[in-house]
């Protein structure tokens, strides 16, 4: 209590106390007993008024208070709290008559992984609060409230849901309407002050959004390392708060369209009609268990002639779905750096929606997928068979180098450039279609983990497609590796060191680098035994097609006639002037072997 409410209640007291002493009446004579009953009438309304008046007093210091406290909103803060539902065939809403703010959102289609409504938001786990600055100082719309009014109009042929908020004070009004379509994760907001433009001390609201993100997933170390803070510029530019760290925070002093609170399958967002004119970020990694990240954004939004229209997405991270919410939006879905990210985008994504339509196994899917891309691959995978071949049939020669020159490196490489260039023959051309296949290779280790399709999705063992399949629980855990066995992950380490052992009888390949082969089956094995399933029964899949392709082609290809050609180019070479970039290689290995012998 402070000292102007101490000194108004001190004051009120003394009135009481000078009323009482001269103002009060003194005790009636006994009555007689034939009218006792008629004298204790008026004795009982007395004691009515008595009490009605001690009602209304405190009423009345509440009134004083908050006119002090609230200056001309005073009216506002006079209510009852009840809950608005407004909801659609997505999404349930609820709001609080008090503030006239979100208290709670539902997403009908999903559930937690322990099969519990998918809560994306509570008022337990969000503080969503909107403040003025007033000749009063600031003052958040929680603490008014609000009368809502719910209808229903149509759009294009579509039914969209309203609710209008008024919060009414003389002639000013506080206007709240939020609006949401049908089939959308999209909730619109119109905010609109009425004539309260003198009492308004500024033209901007502070949006304060403090939020603990419910853990919605059983792997919770794969959940908190998919979270965090996203926002997009008015520049059109993406930033982020780190997914890794333990903390992180970020002042942004520059327009902003849209901010979002991202999980690995499930992202929050508010997003400015026009824009947001800063915005401060803060994020950190609880030590419990209780929510996934705690989250704050204290956002400026400036107000166009006393009003502001915002939107918010409450949904899924469907990359299809975010793309069409706002520019930039779908960037809440990580698709890999650059070099890989367009497989994803334009290629998997739209052929993963595709066949959406035909197949409900999404693990017949990812073999569709992986046998689509293979076949697509196929003059890249006959190629590099064949560049493989031509050095398995030009073997002796190079082993006829390495015997000649067994001392001089240098000389040795220089004379087996000569070999390659006589022959038609490069060394590259076995690897460099397979290095054009390397983009699909690695933008699966993007898609899979992100992919919200693959979310209790279950295939053979797999119970869920987007965490890892446990076949055997470890009393103990394994550095790198974990406390579980993952038998897909299995499949695709054992897959991969056939495949290896399969193409080291097809090339020239010696030394270490052949048995890098088999090292790095194993390697993987540690890494992506905690990595979703679908990723690892990719890989497996893809490993046994291209195995089986290889084989195939080996049906079709003939040692005898490559070396026939190779042949015919060595007659055809014997004269043929070196290239530039043999000539500038040859010129270099010349300059190395130089500085070499002069140190």
């Amino acid at each position: 209590m402070d000292r102007n409410q101490a000194a108004g209640l001190i004051l009120f007291a003394a009135v009481l106390l000078i009323y009482s002493i001269f103002f009060a009446t003194p005790p009636e004579p006994l009555p007689e007993e034939s009218t006792q009953v008629t004298q204790t009438i008026p004795q009982e309304s007395a004691d009515v008024d008595t009490i009605a008046q001690e009602i209304i007093q405190p009423d009345s210091i509440q009134d004083l208070i908050a006119q002090r406290q609230f200056g001309v909103f005073a009216p506002m803060t006079k209510g009852t709290a009840e809950e608005i539902v407004l909801e659609n065939d997505k999404i349930s809403v609820t709001f609080s008559t008090k503030g006239a703010e979100i208290t709670k959102v539902v997403l009908k289609e999903y559930r937690t992984w322990d099969q519990r409504p998918l809560v994306l938001l509570d008022d337990e786990s969000s503080d969503l609060s909107f403040s003025i600055q007033t000749e009063k100082g600031p003052l958040s719309l929680n603490d008014f409230y609000f009368n809502p009014t719910a209808s229903t109009v149509d759009v294009e042929g579509n039914p969209v849901s309203l609710i209008t908020f008024i919060a009414k004070a003389g002639s000013g009004s506080i206007t709240r309407t939020y609006s949401l379509a049908d089939g959308g994760y999209v909730l619109d907001k119109s905010l609109e002050f009425a004539g309260l433009s003198n009492s308004l001390k500024d033209t901007t609201i502070l949006v304060n959004w403090d939020a603990k993100l419910i853990r919605q997933e059983q792997d919770i170390e794969e959940s908190r390392r998919k979270t965090n803070i996203n926002f997009f510029t008015a520049e059109e530019s993406h930033d982020y708060l780190s997914t890794t760290s333990e903390t992180d925070d970020a002042d942004v002093q520059e327009p902003l369209k849209w901010v979002s609170f991202s999980q690995r399958f499930f992202t929050t967002g508010i997003i400015a009609a026009n824009n947001f004119s800063s915005a401060r970020f803060n994020q950190q990694t609880p030590q419990d268990t209780l929510s996934i990240k705690n989250v704050q954004a204290a956002i400026v939004l400036p107000l166009d002639n006393n009003k502001v229209d915002l939107s918010y997405y409450f949904g899924p991270n469907r990359y299809n779905t975010l793309k069409k919410i706002t520019p930039g939006f779908e960037k809440n879905v990580d698709m890999g750096y650059f070099f890989v990210s367009w497989v994803n985008k334009y290629i998997i994504v739209n052929l993963f929606q595709f066949l959406e339509k035909y197949f409900t196994n999404y693990g017949i899917i990812i073999i569709i997928i992986v046998l689509i891309i293979k076949i697509a691959l196929t003059p890249l995978t006959y190629k590099s068979y064949i560049g493989m071949a031509k050095m398995r049939v030009i073997k002796p020669e190079i082993d006829e180098l390495k015997a000649k020159y067994p001392d001089d490196p240098t000389k040795m490489q220089q004379e087996q450039m000569k070999l390659f260039g006589q022959l038609g023959v490069s060394p590259i051309s076995g690897c460099l279609p397979l290095v054009f296949q390397m983009p699909f290779l690695f933008a699966m280790f993007f898609f899979f983990p992100n992919a919200i399709e693959l979310r209790q999705q279950s295939f053979l063992w797999a119970h869920d497609l987007s965490t890892y399949d446990s076949i055997l629980r470890l009393p103990f855990t394994i550095p790198f590796y974990g406390s579980h066995v993952s038998l897909f992950t299995i499949l695709m380490t054992v897959s991969q060191i056939a495949y290896t052992h399969f193409n080291n009888q097809l090339t020239a390949q010696t030394g270490p680098m052949k048995n890098l082969g088999y090292i790095m089956p194993v390697v993987f094995m540690f890494v992506l035994n905690s990595f979703p399933a679908a990723l690892s029964f990719y890989y497996f899949v893809s490993n046994m097609v291209t195995f089986g392709q290889q084989a195939l082609i080996k049906l079709f290809v003939d040692d005898a006639k490559i070396r026939e050609k190779i042949e015919q180019n060595k007659v055809k070479n014997v004269d043929k002037k070196k290239s530039k970039f043999q000539q500038k290689l040859e010129d270099a290995m010349k300059a190395a072997d130089a500085n070499k012998k002069t140190k």
